[in-house]
């Protein structure tokens, strides 16, 4: 048996995803990255690599109050695997941007990555992903939005 039961990383990774929704909702990005050890990774894939909660934060606030994070409020999870021997956390995360204003849906996945460190804290996270992907989806999004405030 690992160092935490599967039912505490559930409990944390459902916290984890609640925490993401709201953010997406608010803004409010501090909450979320306050689920970060004091010395955990971040590591993302197109933006770079940040060591600890306070450099987890800022990138975070940053990244989403721009264009195109802004318009990116939504992250459903498509699937998850849970190793409670070794207390990671697998997903697929969809992001999800607004509507363009035509009701149709343009999302990308990533898949992350997550490592426990126990009392509902995450010490690490990679998101993996391949940006040309997620530059295809924000262009046909922007080309949606501007037919539909055009029609």
């Amino acid at each position: 048996m690992g160092q935490w039961s599967r039912a505490e990383l559930e409990r944390a990774f459902a916290e984890y995803q609640r925490k993401a929704a709201e953010a997406g909702r608010s803004g409010d990005w501090k909450e979320w990255a306050d689920q970060f050890t004091e010395d955990a990774t971040y590591i993302e894939h197109h933006f770079g690599t940040f060591v600890g909660r306070e450099a987890i934060f800022e990138w975070i606030a940053s990244a989403m109050s721009d264009y195109p994070g802004r318009d990116m409020p939504e992250f459903p999870i498509g699937w998850y695997i849970i190793d409670d021997e070794r207390g990671w956390v697998v997903c697929q995360v969809w992001n999800r941007m607004r509507d363009p204003g035509d009701g149709s849906i343009h999302q990308e996945y990533n898949v992350t990555l997550l490592k426990y460190a126990g009392d509902d804290r995450w010490s690490y996270e990679e998101d993996i992903y391949n940006p040309m992907r997620f530059g295809a989806m924000v262009a046909e999004w922007e080309a949606a939005r501007s037919a539909a405030s055009a029609g």
